[in-house]
């Protein structure tokens, strides 16, 4: 938290010298918050602190799949709840069936927790993780190890936690 907020000063000051109006004191939760929908993630789980939230309002703006170190495990409880109704599949990498579940959850727009996350990823998961999606006869397909299989468009994130 502290980081985020000496680099938030770090970005006032910057535009204050170039002269660029803005806020001094800036907070995401302003800008990019919806009480309502920050009421349900709280009532999904999300503790009520402003970096919680933050957190949630990058996360759920991100083009990139989060990555979210949670030794509390409030993150994953928070995922859990929010895309229970989605019909959220809970994968660990040493599973042997992983592939297999993330390759019908992409094809039918599913989301995937992918749970203690080690530092190092299968390389087959890169393709996903890069969202290296492509055209073929029309469809929106992507390539995961040996197989390619259709993308869905409500495939929207993969959450990630160590």
């Amino acid at each position: 938290m502290q980081y985020r907020q000496r680099q938030l000063e770090n970005w006032v000051k910057f535009c204050t010298d170039l002269k660029v109006v803005c806020t001094q004191d800036f907070q995401l939760t302003q800008v990019l918050g919806d009480p309502v929908l920050i009421r349900a993630w709280n009532i999904f789980g999300l503790p009520s602190d402003l970096f919680s939230i933050d957190n949630a309002i990058i996360v759920t703006n991100s083009r990139r799949w989060p990555l979210m170190i949670d030794p509390q495990g409030q993150a994953n409880k928070w995922v859990k709840n929010m895309e229970k109704a989605s019909n959220l599949h809970v994968v660990r990498l040493i599973q042997p069936d992983y592939m297999r579940i993330l390759e019908n959850a992409v094809q039918f727009g599913q989301p995937v927790l992918l749970e203690n996350v080690g530092e190092e990823l299968d390389a087959v998961l890169e393709p996903l993780l890069m969202k290296q999606t492509f055209k073929s006869g029309g469809a929106l397909c992507i390539k995961i190890g040996d197989s390619i299989i259709e993308y869905s468009d409500k495939f929207r994130q993969v959450y990630q936690s160590i």
